[in-house]
């Protein structure tokens, strides 16, 4: 299969446009014409996970992290990041990274982690605003029903657990053909009121083109009248960070023990406890501590995360125990995800975890 295939699914999965604006997830290096004989899959892509990626006959590498982070200026191996891509770039081996875009779709790292702590109801903890477009056209009666079908097949109708989510109303359309015109209703040069069914329905942005395609080709009208609204809604399925409870409320150190087994880690950073019980708990791979005060709103009462700075720690003011596992450790599981996420769609293809470990910080224990 060919590059294009897989990045296509993985965009799907976790569209590009939901990566934070600082961020380049996506392809990064590799034509997406290349022929896959094999996907190595990491959290970091370094040297040694390219000369494993050559020994095992993989020439595509998929990670969490972008080796490109910030714009390179020049490319002589001068750094890690230069000569991991010059070797990649040599050998034929294509690099692509899936980093927030991943994080913020509810299946994505902090649907994993959720999962690994055994949380019920998870939710996203801050949903995104800005990815939402409202779709209002106008379709004769008769032809409402199968115009309706093929823009929910596009993609469109969908809210939280509900699909095929419209809004209809009747109403009388006018118009004046042309005299050049072969209307769908009515004749050329005489003015004519046709009933019409005013169709709304919301879809996400990425799949604009896909709707408005569904819509010109199965509107029975030469010239169709549709208006797109850009919506400020929240996307409840899509955001930053997640939120849910736990089977049984616990002690902190039961809680932390917990944490330490699932999410294999043996050193967990934390405030003191808050004396509560804990049962509702706060997620965010990676580095979270922006997500704070989201968490404590959101009445966690712990918050699991990474990278939070002394003088932050301050900031749970005995309102909720931040729980910091590490950065590699909260993210390590995302292998896992991506091979399973690849596999449940092309189970015949060579997708295969790194055997080393990326992570760059060491514990003297």
């Amino acid at each position: 299969m060919k590059l294009a295939e897989l990045t296509r699914y993985l965009e799907e999965f976790a569209p590009l446009n939901y990566q934070e604006d600082y961020d380049n997830s996506g392809l990064l290096c590799g034509d997406p014409e290349l022929e896959i004989t094999g996907v190595l899959i990491a959290l970091d892509c370094t040297e040694a996970i390219v000369e494993e990626a050559i020994i095992n006959r993989c020439n595509v590498i998929l990670t969490h992290h972008p080796l490109v982070f910030k714009g390179l200026k020049r490319l002589t191996g001068g750094n890690y990041v230069e000569r991991t891509l010059l070797k990649a770039i040599k050998n034929g081996i294509a690099l692509y990274a899936a980093h927030t875009n991943l994080d913020s779709v509810q299946g994505g790292v902090n649907g994993m982690i959720c999962n690994r702590l055994g949380l019920q109801r998870p939710k996203i903890l801050v949903p995104r605003k800005g990815i939402l477009k409202k779709l209002v056209t106008f379709c004769p009666v008769a032809q409402a029903e199968t115009l309706r079908a093929a823009l929910f097949a596009a993609g469109a109708g969908n809210i939280g657990d509900y699909e095929e989510v419209s809004f209809n109303a009747s109403g009388t359309g006018t118009f004046l053909p042309g005299l050049h015109t072969s209307p769908f209703a009515g004749s050329p040069g005489i003015a004519h009121r046709e009933q019409e069914i005013r169709i709304e329905t919301i879809f996400p942005v990425q799949l604009e083109r896909k709707v408005l395609l569904a819509l010109l080709e199965n509107h029975p009208y030469e010239e169709v009248a549709y208006d797109i609204y850009a919506l400020e809604n929240s996307l409840e399925t899509v955001g930053t960070g997640m939120c849910g409870w736990l089977e049984q409320e616990m002690d902190a150190a039961d809680f932390m023990n917990l944490v330490k087994e699932r999410m294999q880690t043996e050193v967990i950073r934390h405030t003191r406890p808050t004396g509560k019980k804990i049962k509702k708990v706060a997620v965010c791979g990676g580095s979270g501590s922006f997500l704070l005060q989201q968490a404590i709103a959101a009445g966690a009462d712990a918050f699991i995360t990474a990278d939070f700075k002394y003088h932050e720690f301050f900031d749970a003011d005995g309102k909720i125990m931040i729980t910091d596992i590490g950065h590699f450790e909260s993210e390590q599981f995302t292998s896992d995800l991506l091979r399973d996420l690849i596999l449940t769609r092309f189970p015949g293809l060579s997708a295969r975890k790194t055997t080393h470990s990326t992570n760059p910080v060491s514990y003297f224990l």
